[in-house]
């Protein structure tokens, strides 16, 4: 629509898949929170639950390797149906992110252990998307950069591993933070844009697909058009994403364009029959 390019996201809940989101909870906890499977096959790294969640199965190394497989064939259908970015979801608690942090995963095979074992599925599943999306299609992964615990992932962690996704394929490195263990952290605007920054600079100079630098996004409380525009031109980010304010206001990027003088709304694309409710 007005030229704008499709992307999808790829997921895996892992430990934290039972959660129906269509069912609201009956005592008052999380939505759709469950601490019985009810039909669910749980699984994660090891068998250790989320807080208030089921308990999983730890998964095999074959079904590990499934899983790999499992989201390239997503990647190749989602080309085919016509997406342009497939974005891999390594963040706030899912699977990929119960691999990386030390915290949920306490396994002892080649995908576990250390640092490079806690990381490999992560990089075997950018390189498998890579290989069935060819170099044409942008490939990305969003990350929680901190678990915001003690002996969890740190921004350091976060950095290096930017730097390994790279050369297995990503394009896009989405920047968020926490989600896999509960923690108390300090929240305020753009309060996660520093590990954004951390790891552009970690991926400074390094080469894409494609042929360009990687792209790396920053997110968090950015609700603002000079926010936004402070992200990009002291270098932090090359992109900013918004989740929740869109939510609330889904003209935003006009509000923002607005707020920073651009007000030429023919070559924005502003719908039509709303051109007389923008801004003067």
């Amino acid at each position: 629509a007005g030229g704008a390019l499709a992307g999808v996201q790829l997921g895996h809940g892992g430990r934290k898949a039972g959660t129906p989101p269509w069912r609201p909870a009956a005592d008052g906890t999380a939505t759709g929170r469950t601490t019985t499977l009810e039909g669910w096959d749980l699984v994660a790294p090891s068998a250790e639950a989320y807080p208030g969640h089921a308990t999983p199965r730890e998964m095999s190394e074959e079904e590990i390797r499934q899983t790999i497989a499992d989201f390239a064939s997503a990647a190749r259908r989602a080309v085919e149906a016509g997406y342009d970015l497939v974005e891999l979801h390594g963040a706030h608690g899912y699977l990929i992110h119960q691999f990386l942090s030390p915290l949920s995963n306490h396994r002892t095979d080649a995908y576990g252990g250390s640092p490079e074992g806690r990381r490999r599925l992560a990089l075997e599943a950018v390189a498998a998307v890579r290989e069935a999306v060819g170099p044409d299609t942008v490939v990305g992964i969003r990350l929680s950069a901190t678990d915001w615990a003690e002996g969890g992932l740190t921004g350091a962690d976060t950095a290096e591993l930017a730097r390994q996704l790279v050369v297995q394929g990503a394009d896009v490195l989405h920047i968020s933070t926490s989600g896999n263990v509960p923690a108390r952290f300090p929240i305020g605007p753009g309060y996660q844009v520093r590990f954004a920054a951390e790891v552009k600079q970690a991926v400074a100079g390094m080469t894409t697909p494609g042929g360009g630098e990687p792209v790396v996004i920053a997110v968090g409380l950015i609700e603002n058009g000079p926010q936004a525009e402070q992200v990009l031109i002291t270098g932090q980010a090359d992109a900013v994403a918004v989740g929740r304010y869109a939510l609330r206001d889904p003209y935003a990027p006009l509000r923002w364009a607005h707020e920073l003088g651009v007000n030429e709304w023919d070559k924005a694309g502003f719908p039509l029959p709303y051109w007389r409710g923008t801004w003067r």
